[in-house]
């Protein structure tokens, strides 16, 4: 899972870089614990006190430290977004805010642990990069990207056990998209933890005869724009599918691309909805609510789909 590749990855370096620093704001219990007993002198929980805790690391960031924030989604990101807009993206600091539960990971604690508008926030932020890994293989290479990038950056993970999408030895590089499968048909874009959604769907068209080129956007800030433009000029239709707020996230950062490339394609974005959750449950159960298990190719004009409906 996300959680335990990101912390493992993060103990073996900080075996070789005295740099590495771990705060909490009085979370990560059951995965920080390794961290804090090898390393107790370069890890800090400073209570639930999130404003404090970007303080502290802005602080150790410009003593030399590479600090690492873990807590969940919406407490790193929007509880402190003042201190993060000076103090890390304004100082341009090598402050590393790693929030795990994205989108409705935490479906039953409701709306306020629930993440859906982490990526417009923080993609909005001058010098933020933004990384938003699909799977366990993405977390591991984009965790070792953190130990030499300079700059702020937000790492959003999930936390519900994700499978492995990529072989081992993919190569994933900060900043460029990967394509999974490839397809003439469509394109699918998908962030985050929708990867695995996004390679159920990709199969699915398979055997109803739809070639899908599956692509993995697991870094949002820079975008591979160099990618989606390859996209429009073949005039391959495109879909995107991310478990976050349908403003301001991967979707709105494609469409960006799309509108100022002068050219007309299908295109269609498939998110939670402009509203919040007064709904109780599990995160299938949410995506099924807002409607992001599933997308009806009609709309971005696939025969096969078309055709279906007619009959």
């Amino acid at each position: 899972m996300m959680r335990n590749t990101f912390i493992k990855t993060l103990i073996e370096q900080a075996r070789v870089d005295d740099s590495i620093f771990v705060i909490t704001p009085d979370l990560g219990f059951s995965v920080l614990e390794t961290f804090r007993e090898e390393f107790p002198s370069r890890f800090l929980n400073v209570g639930i006190a999130e404003q404090n805790a970007i303080g502290v690391a802005a602080g150790l960031a410009l003593s030399g430290y590479k600090v690492y924030v873990y807590s969940i989604i919406p407490f790193i990101t929007m509880r402190c977004y003042e201190q993060i807009r000076l103090e890390a993206a304004y100082m341009n600091t090598n402050i590393r805010l790693v929030g795990v539960g994205a989108g409705f990971s935490y479906g039953a604690q409701g709306a306020t642990h629930h993440a859906l508008e982490d990526i417009a926030i923080m993609r909005v932020l001058p010098n933020m990069t933004v990384c938003c890994p699909g799977d366990p293989i993405e977390v591991e290479a984009l965790t070792k990207e953190s130990f030499h990038h300079q700059g702020p950056m937000f790492i959003r993970l999930a936390k519900n056990g994700e499978v492995n999408i990529h072989e081992a030895d993919t190569e994933i590089t900060l900043g460029k998209a990967i394509s999974v499968t490839h397809g003439e048909d469509l394109a699918l874009i998908t962030t985050s933890n929708m990867l695995e959604q996004g390679r159920q769907w990709v199969c699915e068209w398979s055997a109803k005869g739809i070639n899908a080129e599956l692509i993995s956007m697991h870094t949002i800030k820079p975008l591979d724009i160099e990618k989606i433009n390859t996209l429009i000029r073949a005039g391959k239709p495109i879909i995107t599918l991310e478990e976050h707020s349908i403003i301001g996230g991967l979707g709105s950062a494609v469409a960006e691309v799309i509108a100022e490339s002068g050219c007309g394609i299908k295109f269609k974005r498939v998110a939670v909805p402009d509203r919040y959750s007064h709904t109780v449950g599990h995160q299938q159960r949410l995506r099924k609510h807002f409607e992001i298990e599933k997308v009806n190719l009609k709309d971005v004009g696939i025969r096969w789909e078309v055709e279906n409906n007619e009959k």
